[in-house]
């Protein structure tokens, strides 16, 4: 008797919880699905960081890539470094031609621009010092930035083509790049500099998508920017593909969403990971970790995260593969990226 009560108990409660595992697979499912479906049909602003120096680095005339940039793809969103060693080249003594032009030629096409302001800038070495104040002291170098950010927000503020001022790249990631160990009291000093020049636009900083939590930042900016980079390189290693998912990027977004107004992808890799100089690495190599079925995958990837605006990285390399190398395929992909042809 007590078996068959115990046995009835169980045929009674096992459908039940059978049940309601299969409801809550299929309510867990709905929810990636709908939220894929979200993902995939709201409206994506993409664009691209674009480097003068990176340019002249590949041995390429920067106004002739970012001519090509703004017509040829028809990207009408830029995050454009505005690198103290090329604005000061001597102690007071500012060139704008550079950078002048960049921002008329975006305002005559209707693009938008984020400028980066400060001596952390993307690219390598990171900071960005002019010769003549590499002797300088860690004091006196401040009070140069300070000046120079100043000089530069002043300069472009009344241009329609600023939508956020960005201030320095990646500051607190100390592993990358060759500066002065990071200060978040001089970092505070730099956003109230801004502020005070220009209350009319968000000020933007940036974090690294994989080794932050993306909080540090967050009571200083209106908007964080994330770095998104699916395979990396170290000597210990090798080539290593990390292993999150888009929903590790949009959980993280959901979280500091109560404490900034946007998170952004302000560097999405289409480019290698590159173990040596551009240049002198085999292009088989530099197609092992990027090359177009990589960059359409990376770009559905940042799609499924439900963040609205990503910036690609590594428009001068595909230029330089287009016009160097007489390699077109990834110029074409971000021919589909800009026509919204990458679903």
């Amino acid at each position: 008797m007590r078996f068959k009560r115990q046995y009835k108990k169980y045929f009674i409660w096992t459908p039940l919880f059978v049940l309601l595992i299969v409801a809550l697979l299929f309510a867990s499912y709905t929810i990636i699905k709908r939220q894929r479906i979200m993902s995939e049909g709201k409206s994506i602003a993409f664009g691209v960081t674009f480097s003068t120096k990176y340019a002249k680095d590949l041995g390429l005339d920067w106004k002739e890539v970012y001519d090509a940039i703004i017509d040829d793809l028809g990207v009408r969103y830029l995050r454009i470094p505005i690198y103290w060693d090329e604005v000061e080249p001597s102690p007071g003594n500012y060139d704008w031609e550079k950078f002048d032009y960049i921002i008329k030629r975006a305002e005559y096409s209707g693009a938008k621009i984020i400028a980066v302001v400060g001596r952390r800038q993307p690219r390598w070495p990171e900071c960005h010092v002019p010769t003549w104040a590499y002797g300088n002291s860690e004091t006196v170098q401040r009070v140069n930035i300070l000046s120079v950010i100043e000089s530069t927000i002043n300069r472009y503020k009344n241009s329609p083509a600023i939508k956020v001022w960005q201030i320095d790249n990646e500051p607190l990631l100390r592993i990358f790049g060759e500066c002065p160990e990071p200060d978040i009291n001089f970092l505070s000093r730099e956003v109230e500099l801004v502020r005070s020049l220009d209350e009319t636009r968000p000020i933007m900083m940036t974090e690294s998508g994989e080794l932050s939590t993306w909080l540090r930042l967050t009571p200083l900016a209106d908007w964080i920017g994330v770095s998104m980079y699916r395979v990396t390189w170290n000597d210990i290693w090798g080539y290593w593909v990390y292993p999150f998912t888009p929903n590790f990027y949009r959980r993280k977004a959901k979280i500091i969403s109560p404490v900034t107004d946007k998170v952004i992808i302000s560097e999405l890799q289409a480019e290698p990971w590159f173990k040596v100089d551009v240049r002198i690495d085999s292009l088989e190599e530099q197609m092992r970790s990027m090359n177009p079925d990589v960059f359409r995958k990376n770009v559905r990837f940042a799609k499924e995260t439900g963040l609205d605006e990503t910036l690609l990285w590594g428009v001068e390399w595909w230029y330089w593969l287009k016009e160097v190398k007489g390699k077109q395929g990834m110029w074409e992909v971000a021919r589909e990226v800009f026509d919204g042809g990458i679903q």
